[in-house]
């Protein structure tokens, strides 16, 4: 070696190239996850059109169990629809009562002037087609259920506003009158069903033609309740008066030709104990009306 020639220089060791990262960081936003060392790359567009459109023919997993199963609720539906109705048509005669709601506008107010003012109404005979009664809308005294039913309801409601307007309100206290009005009615028709059986009548009444008579005294009910809302105490004695009157001339002389019908059809009383026992209970029908409707709205006004 030359002792002249300078030193060699001493070099740092190498630097070697950053090596690719085992593991790619996914902390970042954006970052695709399971794009790390050795992942495979990411599909393409039409390699993944290409898989979508070779799976469309079978949809997805379980899409072939939706037709049967929703033919079988449909099947299973009707079964149990059919069966409903086979059983509430045998304790309840649907078609029945489809006779006693054929009513119209004409029939409604008609029927509800008869109610208030029977006194100069004279021909009460039901009228028949083929022995079979015409619809109500066709005559004005043929019972029916529309007027009780909307009488009822209506009835509730004013009793909630007379007990409003005394501070006296509560759910309590309108489903209490609900339910007494309700229970009154149902006793009120099982006891004349039961007093017809007992005397041995035989009328063409039936207990929906009892449940539609005895629901006619909830339109002097409501007479009575109004006419107390807005005129006081006395207006609502003279009112239900008047109605509780006209309730009673009304079922005196429509009863009358459905208990007394043999008699009725001679045109003359029948002596003999039977006829009495029918005209009494004629009566005690009628007199019963105007006993309900006190009772059922004297407690609403004050």
């Amino acid at each position: 070696m030359d002792p002249a020639a300078p030193p060699p220089k001493r070099r740092g060791p190498a630097r070697l190239a950053d090596p690719r990262p085992l593991f790619e960081d996914t902390s970042a936003t954006g970052a695709s996850p399971g794009r790390g060392f050795g992942a495979p790359p990411p599909p393409s567009a039409s390699s993944a059109s290409s898989s979508s459109s070779s799976s469309a023919p079978f949809g997805p997993p379980g899409a072939f169990l939706a037709e049967p199963v929703s033919s079988l609720a449909a099947a299973y539906g009707s079964s149990l629809a059919s069966h409903v109705e086979g059983n509430l048509g045998r304790w309840v005669p649907v078609s029945r009562l489809k006779y006693y709601f054929a009513v119209d506008t004409v029939y409604v107010g008609r029927k509800l002037r008869l109610l208030v003012f029977p006194f100069g109404h004279t021909d009460w005979q039901v009228r028949y087609q083929q022995d079979t009664p015409v619809a109500p809308r066709f005559d004005v005294n043929a019972p029916d259920l529309y007027i009780p039913a909307m009488a009822f309801l209506t009835y509730i409601l004013l009793a909630g506003l007379a007990l409003g307007t005394q501070n006296r309100f509560s759910p309590d206290s309108l489903g209490l009158v609900a339910s007494s009005a309700l229970a009154w009615l149902l006793l009120e028709v099982l006891s004349v069903l039961l007093s017809l059986y007992l005397v041995t009548v035989s009328t063409d009444l039936t207990p929906i033609d009892l449940l539609a008579f005895a629901g006619y005294k909830y339109v002097g009910m409501i007479v009575g309740l109004l006419a107390g809302l807005l005129l006081g105490r006395l207006g609502y004695y003279v009112a239900l008066s008047w109605c509780c009157f006209s309730i009673f001339i009304f079922m005196i002389r429509t009863l009358r030709l459905k208990l007394l019908s043999e008699a009725a059809a001679e045109g003359v009383l029948v002596r003999g104990a039977k006829n009495q026992l029918r005209m009494y209970l004629t009566m005690a029908i009628a007199a019963a009306q105007p006993l309900f409707m006190y009772w059922l709205t004297f407690h609403l006004l004050r």
